[in-house]
């Protein structure tokens, strides 16, 4: 008999499970070329789009397979680097399915021979998770090599099963016409790895009572739905996961803010609220209209826009926790998400960011299915004109994150607590642009190693306080849980100005002999931004401001050339810290130098203008 899923959270309301009861008798296909609502067909495929699908294809055929071995795996155990592992793994993901869009496109055979060495690479690894990943419990040790007898369901175990599961959704028949076997491999592979295990056993990112989720479980469940109704599983398999699935649902949103906000910052709400978005499509499409009325939640819409919020200018985001500043254009996905819940806000948006991506299909996603959905919705979306509106001042209360944007600035405060999913000890930091440009920074996250999901997360310098724009005190940084917050927090929106106070004291540890620490910013379009830290302790206090473009120092004052001034009362003299920038995932956002500026209050009192 399959398990029962985890238990409920006290008292949480349920929007998906309480559904159950509805569910029709017989449970549909997901194919997922036909759910994507409003796609056009790949007959209506444009040549431009098709020539760029076959040149992958092509290219995919003139590459050598990666080839991955047991060392490869085993590194991450003997010294902490998922990196290398990770590029074999996922160029194998990407090689397939370049080679599938290309078949699929083309439909002439000549891409079948490697479509079908992919997918035999695929079902003969020995785990689909993740080296980071192999573990049976939430933080547990990770075992040196995959156990193929006992699978272990992450992340990218789920995806590869959607992988899978699409590329014989769309090809089956071709495939079949050279040998069933293939067929049969796949779904023998997907029921091994992911549908029994799935349904015997409980992983912790199904939900379990009141323990916190995050991304993990919109993201794995949507693909675990997409594997189970892409194949022709049987009516009792699709009721079991479906009925499983719907518990996982409601256990991702109830850590979800209510006002939409995604704590884990906004490279994290493309595998959160865009993959719930996921799994209701895949719902709405296997059980017509039980869940259709909940595209009309408030709280699912106000998850679709955070993104918009988040913008700045052109791929520029707001940034915290362990998202970057610069994001790859909005897309499909999320003008698929805006079409659903109603937003022109969104659908606007991600259209507009589609017709200015230099890669609008892609061709760098793991996902095949999201790759499907730009390709079919490719035609619609450029035949739209977007009306693209500023987004509004926002105040998410659910994280404390404070928006404003006046004149030439755009300005966000992080208040929240530092015990939030992918969490940098950040309470009460600012980041802040000029005209677009980066002026006072969050760095963001290096590539991830072994120690950055371990006890010594903090060691790590992007991490830590001393590295955001805060202060310290005595040299006493932040500390990380979430008793470690912001309080009496108040947000207000005016006419000509927009501004926010924060107690700050609570997100430092004892340590830091603070009795107070209040931050006042202000927003005004004409006079600019206005930052005053004010702080009762004993200990010497050094603020610490992070830029792209390297200050010079003049008497009360920090002159950012080309961009920006900043006025400084109550300072000592500043001393500016050259920050060499060699990490692959940090140089997406930044240069190969940035700047810590380290303040000194020459009292209780330090008051910072910037125009």
């Amino acid at each position: 008999m399959p398990a029962a899923g985890g238990v409920p959270p006290t008292g949480a309301v349920s929007l998906f499970f309480e559904r159950v009861n509805t569910l029709p008798h017989v449970l549909a296909d997901f194919g997922p070329d036909l759910g994507v609502a409003g796609a056009g067909s790949w007959e209506a495929v444009s040549p431009a789009d098709a020539a760029t699908l076959m040149a992958r294809g092509v290219a995919a055929l003139d590459k050598s397979w990666p080839m991955l071995f047991a060392s490869h795996y085993r590194e991450y155990g003997e010294n902490g680097n998922r990196s290398r592992f990770e590029a074999l793994y996922f160029e194998r993901r990407l090689m397939l399915n370049d080679l599938v869009l290309a078949e699929k496109v083309e439909g002439q055979g000549r891409f079948l021979g490697a479509i079908i060495d992919g997918i035999f690479l695929l079902c003969e690894e020995s785990g689909w998770q993740l080296p980071a990943h192999n573990s049976y419990q939430r933080g547990g040790p990770r075992l040196p090599l995959p156990d193929a007898f006992d699978p272990v369901i992450d992340l990218f175990a789920a995806e590869t099963a959607a992988i899978l599961a699409t590329t014989l959704s769309l090809l089956r028949a071709s495939l079949d016409a050279v040998d069933p076997a293939v067929s049969r491999r796949i779904e023998q592979e997907i029921d091994r790895r992911i549908l029994q295990p799935y349904l015997s056993r409980h992983f912790w990112w199904m939900g379990n009572g009141d323990e916190r989720m995050n991304n993990w479980t919109a993201w794995i469940t949507q693909n675990v739905l997409i594997a189970t109704f892409s194949l022709p599983t049987s009516q009792e398999i699709r009721r079991a996961v479906l009925q499983k699935a719907l518990k996982s649902l409601d256990a991702f949103l109830k850590d979800y803010a209510e006002d939409g906000a995604c704590e884990e910052g906004v490279v994290y709400y493309r595998h959160a609220a865009l993959c719930l978005f996921g799994a209701m499509t895949v719902l709405d499409r296997v059980a017509p209209g039980c869940f259709a009325d909940l595209w009309l939640a408030p709280k699912i819409r106000a998850m679709a826009d955070y993104i918009v919020h988040m913008h700045v200018a052109d791929d520029h985001y707001f940034n915290f926790a362990d998202s970057a500043a610069v994001v790859e254009p909005c897309g499909a996905r999320e003008y698929l998400f805006g079409t659903a819940v109603g937003s022109s806000v969104l659908t606007n948006f991600a259209a507009a960011d589609f017709k200015r991506s230099p890669d609008p299909l892609m061709g760098h996603e793991w996902n095949l299915w999201y790759r499907v959905q730009a390709v079919l919705t490719a035609g619609s979306i450029r035949a739209l004109t977007p009306d693209v509106v500023p987004a509004p001042d926002i105040f998410y209360p659910g994280i404390g994150l404070f928006i404003a944007r006046k004149g030439p600035y755009a300005l966000a405060v992080k208040g929240g607590s530092n015990g939030e999913s992918h969490n940098h000890n950040d309470v009460g930091s600012i980041t802040l642009y000029k005209n677009g440009r980066p002026l006072l920074i969050d760095i963001g996250v290096e590539t991830y190693t072994a120690k950055t999901f371990s006890p010594r997360r903090y060691e790590i310098w992007t991490m830590q306080s001393a590295f955001h724009n805060l202060a310290t005190f005595g040299g006493v940084m932040q500390a990380d849980g979430e008793n470690f917050a912001a309080r009496d927090v108040k947000a207000e929106f005016l006419a000509e100005e927009a501004r926010i106070t924060l107690e700050l004291a609570g997100a430092y540890p004892p340590e830091a002999g603070l009795r107070s620490y209040r931050r006042s910013v202000r927003l005004h379009p004409a006079t600019g931004v206005e930052i005053v830290d004010e702080h009762d302790s004993n200990l010497p206090a050094v603020l610490s401001l992070m830029t792209e473009i390297e200050p010079v120092v003049e008497a009360g004052r920090l002159v950012l050339p080309g961009l920006a001034e900043i006025h400084l009362a109550g300072a000592d003299t500043p001393t500016i810290e050259p920050i060499p920038i060699d990490d692959a995932r940090l140089r997406q956002s930044w240069p190969a130098r940035l700047y810590r500026v380290l303040v000194p209050f020459a009292g209780p009192r330090l008051q910072i203008d910037i125009v």
